[in-house]
């Protein structure tokens, strides 16, 4: 049973009852079958859990030669094109949570289900949503769907835009998450076929095929530049909940921000050893002529630290 049935029965239970309270005491046959019926409708309630929220929805549908006007579209495109966008939304939501790698079943898969609850019109193609756990309609206080579904529109719009736009939306997307979302832009390019999504009241959409082109290519290994690197500076300070972080670079005086990883469980740690000299490691990136984008991956004191302190930790100090 999904939500929309239950709520379908808990209005059907209403109903039945509002019935009964109308029936007159002389229509014995008609009140036996409305209360049979009734009963039904409340074990089949019973029998579920109340849900523990709505879960989150959206709508994807496409234009092009695949489409037969708002009639239908062809079913080997569908498929495809479905498929590879719940695989961009599983590995996205996934890299968000931790390392990802390039082969292999994605990390807890059955968290980034998506349910196709209907056609959607106007062009053509699917109401999606979230699927509950376990078949019951119980979802997690916070979705991961949501979020991953939040990042693969936030990253296709900015492939719309500067280098610095996009730079800024693939930031903390791991390299198989941006392979799958090229993978879905790809399978539509390739049969001339464009998408628009519809989530939280917000609409984006590509114009032409020429634009899922573009961001394809853009998306491509190519126009992506990722290293490495280490830097020695001290920390100005950490945003725990937003898990963002500020270093002073020691060479140069700068101070650069960025995310911090998904390997670094208590970013608020972080706030007890500002100032404290350090070598950081972190993981650039950025689109084609963006500026860098920081990921930070680990954290150790410095040697001229320890020598004082006689301490070293990595990815977290005491």
């Amino acid at each position: 049973m999904n939500l929309q049935e239950f709520h379908q029965l808990q209005a059907e239970r209403a109903a039945l009852k509002k019935m009964l309270d109308q029936l007159p005491a002389t229509s014995v046959i008609d009140r036996m079958s409305l209360e049979d019926r009734k009963k039904e409708v409340e074990e089949a309630l019973a029998s579920q859990p109340e849900p523990s929220r709505e879960p989150v929805r959206a709508k994807l549908t496409f234009r092009g030669k695949p489409i037969v006007g708002s009639h239908g579209m062809f079913a080997e495109f569908g498929a495809a094109v479905v498929n590879s966008f719940a695989e961009a939304v599983a590995a996205i939501g996934a890299s968000q949570t931790g390392p990802l790698g390039t082969r292999g079943a994605i990390p807890k898969r059955d968290d980034y289900r998506l349910l196709i609850t209907g056609t959607a019109l106007g062009s053509f193609g699917f109401e999606l949503e979230e699927a509950p756990k376990d078949n019951m309609m119980l979802f997690p206080e916070l979705s991961p769907v949501e979020s991953a579904i939040e990042q693969a529109k936030a990253i296709m719009e900015a492939s719309l835009g500067t280098d610095d736009d996009l730079t800024e939306a693939i930031s903390d997307a791991g390299p198989r998450a941006l392979d799958e979302l090229r993978t879905f832009l790809k399978t539509m390019a390739d049969q001339e076929a464009v998408c628009t999504l519809e989530f939280k009241d917000e609409v984006f959409r590509f114009a032409d095929v020429g634009q899922v082109r573009r961001s394809e290519q853009r998306l491509s290994q190519d126009n992506i530049h990722e290293e490495d690197v280490e830097i020695a500076g001290v920390f100005q300070g950490v945003l725990p909940k937003r898990r963002t972080f500020e270093f002073r670079v020691s060479e140069t005086d700068d101070v650069i921000s960025g995310k911090v990883g998904p390997d670094i469980e208590e970013a608020r740690q972080i706030n007890h050893i500002l100032e404290k000299p350090l070598i950081i490691k972190v993981r650039t990136r950025r689109a084609g002529t963006g500026r860098p984008r920081y990921v930070l991956l680990s954290y150790e004191l410095s040697c001229e630290e320890t020598s004082t302190q006689g301490e070293q930790g990595s990815g977290h100090v005491e």
